[in-house]
């Protein structure tokens, strides 16, 4: 009996939990429950759903004058006054006072070439002339002389107080004055036009600017032999190449089949692609009678309205032939966008601005059309991407995906 009651009294250990055991399964039903939780969470903002495959377009920045332009056309701008300026003398180059942009004035020495010898010429020719001069002087004092005796002689004559031997002579002697004061003078323009020819020898030498411009490209240095005609080995024929700045133009190939469209003073647009983003009034200058038969285009000349020290030479340029000019109003750029970007609803008009991967519904105002789109005049800026032809599913902060990515 008694051990009866003491196995009664015994614990049935397998049918007690361990506290520790209780302890996981509640930790484990608190993460699967707070799985759940954010699993909701995501789905309900968007980052479980699944990206929304979208057309984009770019926000551009454009002028008002794309709207009523006819016609567009690529050429380059060149001078149409340029000059390689050499030497008519040949010699070493001796001083070089310009460089690569350097600005000139007409008649501004730019080089310098050895001109000992000519120089000493032209100093042997001047004091020639001296020489001559003085010559001259004293034959034409000779002469007076010989004028004043005459008339002596010939009142003497008359009154029979010398004989006519004494007047042949004087008059001999005039005669002889009057020739020698003419031999003195010929004499003295010799020596004047041979001091001019020694001073054009000398000017040879000195190579001028023949018009106001700018240095393009130095073609020798100091120590090289310049000649005329460049045809020794090294020598150089031409010492700099000059351009007049304000006879820049841009010449542009029209197609054959669009020239009736341009005429002489029409207004254009010109746009550097170093300057892409200023655009340069401009006016058609010239259409060269004769066409390329090898690209059928024929030759248009494009005139600066304006002087800008920005246009170089052989710049790449895009002209754009205008309807009509541009007013005052129109010469600044607009931002613009594709009118199937905007979205109007409920008294506005927004767009969904890509930022990486979602997207932010902006509200934006609208102006007037620029050709095929839309001025915003706020709540963008140029570059910006958008969302072309939303989808009505489409919200503020929905993932989408691009044919880029």
């Amino acid at each position: 009996m008694a051990e009866h009651d003491l196995a009664g009294l015994r614990i049935d250990r397998s049918a007690v939990v361990p506290p520790s055991s209780r302890s996981k399964k509640k930790m484990y039903v608190i993460i699967v429950l707070a799985a759940l939780l954010l699993a909701l969470a995501l789905y309900f903002s968007g980052e479980l759903a699944p990206a929304i495959d979208v057309e984009t377009t770019t926000v551009s920045r454009v002028y008002p004058s794309q709207s009523f332009t006819i016609l567009n056309a690529s050429g380059y701008v060149v001078a149409q006054r340029k000059a390689a300026v050499a030497s008519k003398a040949t010699g070493q180059l001796e001083w070089l006072g310009v460089e690569e942009g350097s600005r000139v004035r007409r008649g501004d020495v730019l080089a310098r070439l050895e001109n000992r010898d000519v120089a000493a010429t032209r100093d042997q020719a001047a004091e020639n002339l001296r020489t001559a001069r003085f010559t001259a002087e004293q034959a034409r004092a000779e002469l007076v002389d010989a004028e004043r005796s005459i008339k002596r002689q010939k009142e003497l004559l008359d009154q029979g107080i010398v004989a006519q031997a004494d007047y042949d002579a004087a008059e001999a002697r005039y005669d002889k004055a009057r020739a020698g004061m003419s031999g003195a003078e010929a004499a003295a323009k010799g020596a004047a036009a041979a001091l001019k020819g020694a001073e054009a020898a000398v000017e040879y030498t000195l190579i001028r600017s023949p018009f106001d411009a700018v240095v393009l490209t130095k073609n020798a240095d100091v120590g090289d032999i310049v000649t005329p005609l460049g045809a020794a080995a090294n020598a150089k024929a031409s010492v700099v190449t000059l351009a007049d700045m304000d006879s820049l133009q841009v010449e542009a190939d029209v197609s054959e089949a669009n020239l009736e469209k341009v005429r002489i003073g029409q207004p254009c647009e010109v746009q550097l692609d170093a300057l892409p983003e200023v655009r340069f009034p401009a006016e058609v200058h010239m259409i060269v009678p004769t066409a390329d038969r090898s690209k059928a285009t024929v030759l248009v000349k494009v005139r600066f309205l304006g002087k800008d020290a920005r246009i170089l030479p052989e710049m790449s340029a895009k002209v754009a032939f205008l309807e009509r000019s541009v007013r005052k109003d129109e010469q600044q750029p607009r931002t613009a966008v594709n009118p199937a970007a905007v979205v109007a609803g409920n008294g506005r008009k927004t767009v969904f601005v890509i930022r990486g991967n979602r997207v932010s519904e902006t509200g934006i105002k609208t102006g007037a059309s620029v050709g095929e789109l839309i001025e915003v005049t706020s709540g963008l800026k140029g570059g910006e991407k958008v969302v072309l032809k939303p989808l009505e599913k489409m919200k503020d902060g929905k993932r989408i995906k691009t044919a880029e990515k």
